[in-house]
């Protein structure tokens, strides 16, 4: 998880030097800068109107240029960011924005009554009447409003005529709704347009006349500073100091979208003769964006990408003040940014790569909800309040830095340009694959080899294992203890009809598993005859004692030489099982190496905790010399592609005392040696 924490800051670093170099690129082209100021005088009369038109100033009736031109410059500076924003934004505005179509009450209730912090524009369409707004400029209202985060919608009375006839809309019109107070979560008035015309600019000046209505309104100086001076419950508030009738369009949309966090106030200054109250609390001139904090004063406009519109001072504004959903949502994207990069980061099939996905998403989302449960029940508890405003101060300091003004212009920039942000992002993980893919290789790493058809098979054969096998083979087997010392292992296997149950584990363990060359030294033919009679006559003189034993005797003695053989105290002892025959005749040890070649097994290069033997009891044939060989945690030694095929096939034990090939074992020592050390 941090490693994707990292890949995903150092993204972001790299978002960010992306965005010095493109400004780079464009102060070479052109010679300019986004902050660069642009004097109206030099825009055409179309250029000047569209200004107009994303700041939500109205200017019918400003028939010349320097009217117009004058009322740009009262509502605030204009950059080269913004004049950029207002041209591609309409272009954009020729596409179709979507209107909502309400189908009855319980429709529109949930919608435009019940919602506390946003305004509709609602066209009512009276039973069996004509529409009050034809269709192509209610398209083109649609789309100048929407600009402001103002939704629209049509309400058919021929849906719902019970409803009409209680509202008493009994002939065509508009419904406004706006947020009747300034209190978060408070009631919503709706107001019905009742002019004459029913031209775009009219119908819009009204709406931004009963939005503005809610903005407290200054005009004197005494009251001025008795507002500046006042605490109250709001302790971020934005003012406007403009010489203009009313506020525009998009500083009256956004105090219907922060109700009840920030205060909203507009100061008319266009009959203040003195402007020494304005100098005092740090108005240097108009018109001015200034925001006041328990920290001091802001003024808004002369850093990066603070731009006098809707999108850029929402984007100040939530980082000054943020609310729980703008963190939750922030949160929800980098978790899922980063739970994305699993999708590079894991290596093999294709397949196994958008299951891996799937499950880190659902895995990441699952603990982001579960760890905002207990956030916002500390959010409630009266005691942290004063955590959560030292909080805020915090982060208000560290909003008004210059680098933070770089990263929401950024972030802006990349919001409007998403097909850029996603082939960064895709860019930046096929780079990790490609890292990644390149260090395991030189790992060796055998997965990033496998095919969608191999993965498909592995992952049926884990299913298949864990719907039939019990649950207990998924139980944490103790390492470091015997059968002897822990029952209860025994117990578990054997208490179901399968006798040996296989626990569902990994085979990376086969990979450490000691291996090594099995050598012989050669022998003379008369060396190799010797040895040869000397063990016939010792099987002969063992055939002879035991023959003279009683059967109880003979077992009594098999038992301990096979526990002293799986003790490890026996340096010349073969397999265990192989060591000892039913009949008597036929108890022969095996743990010298075939006379037929006349070879003598090399035990110097032997694992010291391994039992010597010459045979595997998996395929019953000797060691050659130069053969590969594995021993497992028993002690006990096989060929290493035959006890490979064993242990991958699920037998996670050994083939000769049933001992788990992944559990250490620790040899016991003998009675006479617990007596030497007593």
């Amino acid at each position: 998880m941090w490693v994707k924490l990292f890949l995903l800051l150092l993204y972001f670093l790299i978002l960010f030097v992306l965005a010095r170099f493109f400004e780079a690129v464009v102060w070479c082209e052109t010679g300019i800068f986004a902050t660069r100021l642009v004097d109206p005088v030099t825009l055409s009369f179309k250029k000047l109107k569209t200004i107009l038109e994303c700041r939500g100033l109205g200017y019918s009736g400003l028939p010349e240029k320097k009217d117009v031109r004058e009322l740009v410059e009262k509502s605030g500076d204009l950059m080269e960011g913004e004049l950029y924003s207002a041209l591609k934004n309409e272009e954009e505005a020729s596409e179709t924005v979507s209107s909502t179509t309400f189908s009855g009450e319980m429709h529109f209730y949930e919608l435009v009554e019940d919602t506390k912090d946003g305004i509709w524009l609602v066209q009512v369409i009276a039973k069996d009447r004509h529409p009050l707004v034809s269709k192509v400029n209610w398209n083109k209202m649609v789309r100048k409003v929407s600009q402001f985060g103002i939704r629209t919608g049509t309400f058919n009375c021929s849906n719902d005529s019970r409803y009409c006839r209680k509202r008493g809309w009994l002939k065509s019109t508009l419904i406004m709704s706006v947020p009747q107070t300034n209190t978060s979560k408070g009631k919503v008035m709706l107001r019905e347009y009742n002019g004459n015309q029913i031209e775009t600019e009219h119908i819009f000046k009204w709406m931004t006349t009963r939005i503005a209505s809610r903005i407290k309104t200054i005009h004197y100086t005494n009251r001025l500073m008795d507002e500046w001076n006042k605490s109250d419950q709001y302790q971020v508030k934005m003012y406007l100091f403009a010489k203009l009738d009313q506020p525009p369009a998009f500083f009256s949309a956004l105090s219907v979208k922060f109700t009840g966090r920030i205060e909203f106030i507009f100061v008319d200054v266009q009959n203040w003769n003195s402007q020494d109250y304005l100098k005092a609390i740090g108005v240097q001139q108009i018109p001015s964006y200034l925001l006041k904090t328990p920290e001091g004063s802001y003024r808004y406009g002369n850093s990066t990408g603070e731009f006098m519109s809707l999108n850029a001072m929402d984007a100040f504004l939530r980082s000054i003040q943020p609310e729980v959903n703008d963190l939750f949502v922030l949160s929800l994207v980098m978790v899922n940014l980063m739970a994305w990069m699993d999708l590079f980061i894991t290596q093999g099939a294709t397949i196994k790569r958008f299951v891996v996905l799937i499950s880190t998403l659902g895995t990441y989302n699952s603990l982001l909800i579960l760890s905002w449960l207990p956030i916002l029940g500390f959010l409630q508890l009266p005691y942290l309040d004063s955590f959560y405003e030292y909080s805020l101060k915090l982060l208000r300091y560290a909003d008004t830095t210059t680098i933070a003004s770089w990263v929401r212009a950024d972030w802006s920039f990349y919001s409007s340009h998403p097909a850029l942000f996603l082939s960064t992002y895709l860019g930046h993980g096929l780079l990790i694959d490609y890292f990644e893919k390149k260090r395991r290789r030189n790992n060796n790493d055998d997965e990033i080899n496998a095919n969608n058809l191999e993965w498909l098979s592995s992952l049926w054969d884990w299913y298949t294992s864990y719907l039939f096998h019990p649950i207990v083979s998924f139980q944490n087997f103790p390492i470091e203890s015997d059968w002897d010392d822990d029952p209860n292992l025994l117990l578990e296997r054997l208490a179901f009809p399968d006798l040996w149950l296989r626990p569902l584990i990994p085979t990376d363990y086969i990979k450490n598993l000691p291996t090594w060359h099995f050598k012989c030294d050669a022998q003379s033919e008369e060396e190799a005859a010797e040895n040869c009679q000397e063990s016939d006559c010792e099987s002969e003189n063992e055939t002879k004692t035991e023959t003279e034993l009683s059967d109880d005797e003979r077992r009594a003695a098999q038992s301990r030489s096979k526990e002293e053989c799986l003790g490890g105290s026996l340096p010349d002892c073969t397999c265990v099982t192989k060591n000892f025959e039913d009949s008597p005749n036929a108890r022969k040890c095996k743990g010298t190496c075939s006379t037929k070649d006349n070879f003598e097994p090399d035990w110097s290069t032997w694992p010291g905790d391994m039992l010597q033997c010459t045979e595997c009891v998996v395929c019953l044939e000797h060691f050659g010399s130069g053969c590969i060989l594995m021993g497992l945690p028993c002690g006990h030694v096989f060929h290493q592609q035959c006890i490979v095929v064993w242990l991958a096939g699920g037998q996670h034990c050994c083939p000769v005392c049933r001992w788990p090939s992944y559990k250490k074992k620790h040899c016991r020592p003998l009675p006479q040696q617990q007596q030497q050390q007593q």
